[in-house]
């Protein structure tokens, strides 16, 4: 179920200020090329402009998640480095599927190291229809509607702890890695 939209966006205000003062990540609210919705490079976050807040948080949180993952785990930068235009074999999906899942794992602890404890079930619904929708992109081709894969009620993700990182720029997804 959709949070009101006064809650997302003191919720987008308060983890924004977090990941820039804690981590030092910069985030930017820019105009980022479609079919872009977010960009990352190990380093900063951009968030497009025109996003419903609700997606904004997501796209906050989510990337923060993969910033994470690509500070810590060489083999995780390259999960999200690989070309989506390649031939993606099932034991490749199945490493993409874990690694969105430990993205949305860091999205909840930095959401639970926010103060913010009730959205658990929405974040945990987004990342399942996110890996749907990737997971049909990937075996398919075929761009259908991120909002066709939703569905309410999976299964709830649990925190996963924020290890120590130093943001480092690796490569930015405008060089066209990811969906």
């Amino acid at each position: 179920m959709k949070p009101e939209d006064a809650r997302l966006r003191v919720v987008f205000d308060r983890v924004e200020r977090a990941v820039e003062d804690r981590w030092r990540i910069p985030v930017t609210i820019t105009d980022v090329p479609n079919p872009f919705t977010g960009d990352l490079d190990g380093h900063h976050i951009h968030v497009d402009h025109d996003l419903e807040v609700e997606d904004a948080l997501f796209i906050l949180i989510h990337l923060f998640g993969h910033t994470v993952q690509w500070n810590v785990s060489e083999s995780a930068r390259e999960i999200g480095m690989r070309r989506p235009e390649e031939t993606w074999t099932e034991a490749q999906l199945h490493e993409l599927a874990l690694y969105e899942a430990e993205a949305c794992r860091y999205s909840l602890q930095l959401l639970h190291e926010c103060g913010v404890h009730d959205l658990d079930q929405w974040v945990s619904d987004f990342a399942a229809c996110d890996v749907a929708y990737l997971m049909h992109f990937y075996r398919t081709g075929e761009k259908k509607p991120f909002r066709d894969f939703w569905r309410d009620g999976a299964a709830l993700q649990t925190p996963l702890p924020i290890p120590d990182f130093h943001p480092t720029r690796w490569i930015s997804r405008f060089d066209g890695i990811v969906v």
